[in-house]
């Protein structure tokens, strides 16, 4: 079955060759290419892909925004980002929002293939400069591991978390009440000593919680 693959770039001769790469390998399909991520939900809902290839500088709704628009609302579709730069706080925001992969504009086209190819498989593709900052941030923020103690139903809304859904959706494949999931979270917040759902995700990878 071929990998279904949508673009997301507003440069048209950059988003012409990302075309042309995706359409050279029989073993994809190119279901959508689009200059901007407006009307996002009903673009996927049409082109329906395996992997987003989204642009990090979107006009209007920006690359970041576009994925954590997409974890929510379509969990099971995986996202790589592309820039032109490698900017430490754009590739960790991409990351939290539940980003699976983040490759440079100028990376081979046979790179992008892999990246692809990985993503839609449920891995993660880095270049290896972006892989190098990745780990040496785990490096720098390393600290002793703590002691915490989440119930099984806080490890399930935490990996629930981790896979980029929504408090709707934890909600219903869990069969709890949404504020019951609210609870919980609040829980987990508190166990972990965070405020956000980026940095409980943060925390539940780095020190291993699920």
């Amino acid at each position: 079955m071929k990998k279904r693959i949508a673009i997301f770039e507003d440069n048209q001769q950059f988003r012409e060759s990302l075309e042309y790469v995706v359409l050279s390998d029989a073993q994809f399909e190119l279901t959508g290419c689009y200059k901007d991520a407006s009307r996002l939900e009903q673009k996927i809902s049409e082109s329906k892909p395996d992997v987003v290839l989204m642009d990090i500088n979107m006009p209007g709704l920006s690359g970041i925004e576009a994925v954590q628009q997409i974890k929510s609302a379509f969990p099971g579709i995986q996202v790589c980002m592309q820039t032109v730069f490698e900017e430490d706080d754009k590739v960790f925001a991409s990351l939290c929002a539940g980003a699976s992969g983040y490759i440079l504009k100028n990376t081979k086209p046979d790179k992008i293939l892999q990246a692809l190819t990985e993503v839609a498989e449920g891995g993660a593709f880095f270049t290896p400069s972006i892989a190098k900052k990745i780990l040496a941030n785990f490096q720098q923020q390393a600290v002793p591991a703590e002691f915490i103690q989440l119930s099984p139903r806080e490890k399930e809304i935490l990996k629930a978390l981790v896979e980029g859904m929504s408090y709707k959706m934890i909600a219903a494949s869990l069969d709890i009440t949404f504020g019951t999931v609210h609870t919980h979270i609040k829980k987990i917040y508190e166990k972990l000593h965070v405020n956000s759902k980026g940095e409980a995700v943060s925390k539940a990878l780095r020190q291993k919680l699920i």
